[in-house]
Parts: C-alpha cells; sequence; structure tokens
C-alpha cells in the first residue's frame, strides 16, 4: 500500500481571489483523507496577488507563479523520493507546472489534463491575463519565458505526451482567438469521449502516456448542472461515473506518480453538498490507488 502526502496549495495567482483558495481546506475537513495513510503533509502559502497584469509578459504575476512552482515542486519531489504518492490540492490551474517540474527534474514524463477547458491560450487572447487559462500552453513550451523555462527546463512536456480529455471548450475558445491545440498533443474532447464510451475512450488515453505521467483535474470537466460551484463555467460535461471511471482508471495505473484538484470553488456551494459529492468521488479513486499498489 502507497501512502498519500497532502500538499495544499491555495494559490490564485493565475486567476484572482474568488474562492478556490479554499479547496483543500473544504475537501480535507469533508473527510478526503479518512482512514488513508498520511506520511506527508505540507500548505504552501503564495504570495500576494498583485491585480495589475504585467506590461512586459501581459500575464497575471507571471514572476511570483515562477517561484511559487519551484516551491511546490520542491515539496512534490521530496514526496516522490520518499515513494508516496501525492495529492496536490489547489488553488487554480497553475499548480500544474510546479507538479510538472518536479517530474522533469526526474526525466521525461506525461499528463493527464482532464479539464473542461483547453487552457491553451496565449497571453494576447486572455482578456484577464490569466495564466489559468494558459497553463497547458506554458507547460508545452508556449508563451512568456519565465514561465515556459522554469529553471532551465523547458518545456516542461512534449506535446505527444499529453492527452486533453473531455474539454468542451473548442468554439469558445476560437472565438476568442486561443491558438490552436498542437497536432501531436492527443485531443479527446468529449463529443469524442462519448462516441467511444467512456471505458474505451479511457483505454485509448491511457495508451497514449509515456511510463510516467501526472494527473490534473479541474473541477470544471464535470457536467455544469452537478458541478457549478466553479468560476468559469461551460454547458455539459462528465457525469460523476464518467469522472470516477476515468479517475479510477488514471490513479491506479502503476505509471501515475500523482494529482492535483484544482477550481471547485467551496463559495459557490453554500449548503455543502457538492463538496461532500466531490470529495466522495475522489476518496473513492484515491482508495483503489490505496489498495492496489
Amino acid at each position: 500500500m502507497q501512502s498519500l502526502a497532502i500538499i495544499e496549495a491555495p494559490s490564485v495567482l493565475g486567476l484572482r481571489p474568488s474562492g478556490v483558495a479554499n479547496l483543500p481546506t473544504a475537501l480535507l475537513r469533508a473527510g478526503l483523507l479518512e482512514g488513508f495513510d498520511v506520511a506527508r503533509s505540507d500548505r504552501l502559502e503564495p504570495p500576494y496577488f498583485d491585480p495589475r497584469r504585467d506590461p512586459e509578459t501581459g500575464v497575471l504575476n507571471p514572476t511570483a507563479i515562477a517561484a511559487y512552482s519551484t516551491e511546490l515542486a520542491d515539496a512534490v519531489e521530496a514526496a516522490l523520493d520518499q515513494d508516496l504518492f501525492p495529492v496536490v490540492l489547489g488553488g487554480d490551474c497553475t499548480i500544474l507546472l510546479g507538479n510538472l517540474l518536479a517530474l522533469r527534474r526526474r526525466g521525461r514524463h506525461g499528463l493527464l489534463f482532464l479539464d473542461g477547458h483547453t487552457d491553451f491560450y496565449q497571453p494576447s487572447a486572455e482578456p484577464n491575463g490569466e495564466a489559468a487559462s494558459m497553463e497547458l500552453a506554458l507547460a508545452t513550451g508556449r508563451g512568456p519565458t519565465v514561465l515556459t523555462n522554469l529553471e532551465g527546463r523547458g518545456p516542461l512536456l512534449k506535446d505527444e505526451d499529453v492527452v486533453a480529455f473531455a474539454f468542451r471548450d473548442g468554439h469558445q475558445s476560437a472565438e476568442a482567438g486561443m491558438q490552436p491545440l498542437p497536432p501531436a498533443l492527443h485531443a479527446m474532447d468529449l463529443t469524442k469521449v462519448r462516441t467511444m464510451g467512456i471505458e474505451a475512450a479511457t483505454r485509448h488515453a491511457l495508451t497514449h502516456l509515456p511510463t510516467a505521467y501526472w494527473t490534473h483535474l479541474d473541477a470544471d470537466v464535470l457536467h455544469d448542472t452537478v458541478m457549478p460551484a466553479v468560476d468559469y463555467r461551460v454547458p455539459d460535461g462528465l457525469t460523476w461515473p464518467e469522472l470516477e471511471h476515468v479517475l479510477t482508471a488514471a490513479l491506479t495505473d502503476a505509471r501515475c506518480r500523482g494529482l492535483d484538484v484544482t477550481i471547485f470553488n467551496p463559495h459557490l456551494d453554500p449548503t455543502g453538498t457538492i463538496t461532500t459529492r466531490f470529495t466522495a468521488c475522489l476518496h473513492g479513486a484515491l482508495s483503489t490507488r490505496a489498495a492496489g499498489l
């Protein structure tokens, strides 16, 4: 049985102070860790959020995000060094950069990207300069050097080592002028996932990942009717059973090195019912991981 390392990373540097910083506290209070052997716990407080767009890069808080990514990479790497399974609780999606930097220090790796959005914007097309709409582009080396070449190790990912799964913002992002996804990146939008069926689509996704990979989960990959507690809502999405299937398959694969959870905003869940259901989903997948490895 592999023990867990819980890393709270409540950064909103790539978004805005909206409530997602309370994701770790909400999930932990709802019982996310009940029954698990947690061998390490860390909480990394982010730098001050500056609402001014950086004039050189066009991005909010680029230097602070880079510094925080290095700090987070250190925490993730420390967990990996102890043969622990890191679970990183965000925060906005820019925490992905620190997680991937930890793996990049060890060599080549992949990414299973479970997100309702492709997050492949370039600064000129992102209306607010939010790097949480750019992190997949940044991780594959597209964007300002301060964020694409962390520790001189950029890009953090090769295009062909990424699977973007169940996104549904194609029309929206095209209208906004987002750069297209590169042809080598394995793009499986929600329509393709539904056409294949969740079981076949999950198998297909996992076959395209290398011998080590990270799993990124943005809560807005879920259907908008069951997960309205996110900052940028998009119609449709995965059902709870569909997410539970792909997440369990991803985490029980021995190649998976860690998980991050982002964008869930407990301030938009006044009754706590969504928090409870989301926690149960995560707990189930992690329990299967803990039992199987």
